[in-house]
């Protein structure tokens, strides 16, 4: 009887782990069924998973830009986000005006216009490097007291544009508007009854006016009475009486308008950006293949590019090889496309803002715009936005076409550039003398650390960053210090304050309550100038008279970041850099 007892024990022991057994995995169950419902689905894991391994705050993310093997995410923000200031224009704009009218003691050109003397000029580059040339002419003819003839522009650079001065400027405008500045004429009168060739000479780069005095009025006086200045490029001092610089103002602001046919086909191409949208952003995007081999940098396309950058640049015998890293740590790289979009959505700019790129053959093509264009999907230029019939009668001028992008991008509600060109920073001067529009310089030697360790930081310490980088690099009045840099960008001669209306704004913001209106009202000019370790090293820009010149020394680009190693026996080269 032993034994059955002993097996209904064991029976009784297995039936009892069974049920609880069962109890547990019920439990289990319910337990996993519960969590299960709680749990994301697998899509929004996955994003939480990048989101947490790449330290992203975003929720909502736009297509990834990658850099390596690692994914730095941008936020989907069509607006832009919310920010303590206006990214649409400069917040102390209203205190400051253009200024370049004459003085009491200017004298008139009739009383200092002497009839034996005559200028010739003859331009040198692209547009924008001819129209400083233009500019710095009137004035060099007004300290000779001689009549300007009308500068011949370059037809024979790397631009080759056969257009005359009357084919892009206003030239009967140019004369009368300057009548009572400087006398001058469309071409030299006869002399004996034949036509008159004047003298050729050069002279050197940041010519002063003493220089002026001391080597072209004795060969103008003893010799010749007309003399042509080939060459014709920043050959005229940083540094002037102010007098002089206004009426350098007077040419560049006022007296040099386009041609009709280009200022109405300029006036149309800005109505069809408004049209689309009522602000819009205009950059000037130099990534052109001649132009990344002379820098030296390394954009990240490996072998191949190195390859295809690298035969370009034995076209020139005299470049050096570069060290990629060093110019890139100096902020001599123009950012890539991919990099403007990145600093602009960092900015405040969001994804719905409109972009009217100014360039020429973009190095990569398509592929290379692609991140631009998917952080900016409303991406126009030119010939987007306008037909090939209606472009026709520019197409073939490449001065032409470049003043169309001009006008565009003067217009525009804001203006960025990846380089510190020609066209660059005239229009950074012209816009600071219009208002002080906002125009946007990349501080590129801060910024490519920045570009470097993105994926390893939150979006929002990106933004920050490159917020903290860029101030003083946004065209707000008073970032350069006055007489600092190239007098085109920063033409603070021209630039006068309303202290009334200073002082009116602070005397309201005194009395409020509150003590933010008062930041809100003005900022403090500390704020607005370069961080000591920010601010480029700017050289003394005028070159001494006296110095003896066995070579043409290179214009030394005021703002640090242009390409500062051209070589004066290989002109092609610095004209196909110079706008």
């Amino acid at each position: 009887m032993a034994l059955p007892r002993r097996r209904n024990l064991s029976y009784n022991r297995f039936r009892s782990l069974v049920k609880f057994i069962s109890a547990i995995s019920g439990v289990l169950l319910i337990l996993f069924a519960f969590l299960s419902f709680l749990a994301p689905s697998p899509n929004e894991s996955q994003h939480f998973h990048l989101r947490h391994h790449h330290n992203s705050f975003n929720a909502v993310v736009e297509d990834p830009v990658t850099s390596g093997d690692s994914v730095f995410r941008v936020p989907n923000q069509s607006s832009g986000g919310k920010l303590d200031r206006d990214i649409w224009s400069s917040r102390n704009a209203k205190f400051f005006y253009g200024c370049s009218n004459v003085s009491a003691k200017f004298a008139k050109a009739e009383a200092v216009s002497r009839p034996t003397r005559y200028l010739a000029i003859a331009t040198s580059g692209g547009l924008n490097q001819q129209r400083t040339g233009i500019t710095d002419a009137v004035v060099a003819a007004r300290i000779l007291n001689a009549t300007l003839v009308v500068p011949k522009l370059d037809q024979k650079s790397f631009w080759k544009d056969a257009s005359n001065f009357s084919e892009i400027f206003d030239v009967d405008w140019f004369i009368s508007s300057l009548s009572k500045d400087v006398k001058i004429i469309k071409q030299l009168p006869k002399r004996g009854g034949k036509s008159w060739t004047p003298y050729t000479m050069r002279v050197p780069r940041k010519c002063s006016e003493r220089c002026y005095q001391n080597r072209v009025l004795p060969v103008i006086l003893k010799r010749h009475h007309a003399v042509q200045l080939k060459k014709f490029d920043y050959r005229l001092a940083n540094k002037l009486d102010t007098d002089l610089q206004k009426l350098r103002c007077r040419v560049n602001y006022h007296a040099l308008k386009f041609a009709d046919p280009i200022l109405e086909m300029g006036k149309t191409l800005v109505h069809r950006m408004r049209m689309r949208s009522k602000r819009y952003i205009a950059l000037h995007l130099r990534f052109e293949p001649d132009m990344l081999a002379f820098s030296g940098c390394d954009y990240g396309g490996g072998e191949k590019e190195r390859n295809e950058l690298g035969a370009i640049r034995k076209r020139w015998k005299t470049l050096h090889k570069n060290n990629p890293d060093k110019q890139r740590r100096q902020g001599k790289c123009p950012l890539t496309p991919e990099e403007v979009g990145l600093m602009l959505r960092a900015l405040g700019y969001g994804s719905d803002v409109h972009i009217y790129v100014a360039s020429g053959e973009v190095y990569g093509g398509e592929e290379t715009l692609r991140p631009l264009k998917s952080l900016f999907p409303n991406f126009y230029s030119k010939d987007t936005i306008a037909t090939k019939e209606e472009l026709a009668p520019f197409s073939s001028f490449s001065s032409r076409m470049a003043a169309l992008d001009f006008i565009v991008c003067d217009e525009s509600d804001v203006f960025v550039t990846n380089n510190n060109g020609n066209m660059a920073r005239i229009l950074a001067g012209r816009r600071k003398y219009f208002g002080h529009k906002p125009t946007i310089r990349p501080n590129a030697k801060k910024l490519y650390r920045l570009f470097l360790s993105r994926s390893n930081m939150t979006w929002e310490a990106f933004a920050s960053r490159v917020r903290i980088f860029q101030r003083g690099f946004m065209g707000e009045p008073k970032e350069v210090r006055p007489g600092r840099g190239e007098f085109h960008e920063n033409p603070s001669a021209c630039i006068c304050e309303d202290s009334e209306a200073r002082e009116k704004a602070t005397a309201y913001s005194r009395g409020k309550k509150n003590g933010k209106l008062e930041k809100e009202v003005m900022v403090s000019d500390d704020q607005n100038d370069y961080d000591d370790n920010d601010e480029p090293r700017w050289p003394d820009l005028d070159d001494d008279e006296n110095q003896v010149w066995p070579q043409e020394k290179l214009h030394y680009n005021g703002t640090g970041s242009d390409y500062d190693a051209v070589i004066s026996d290989e002109p092609e080269l610095e004209e196909m850099l110079s706008d």
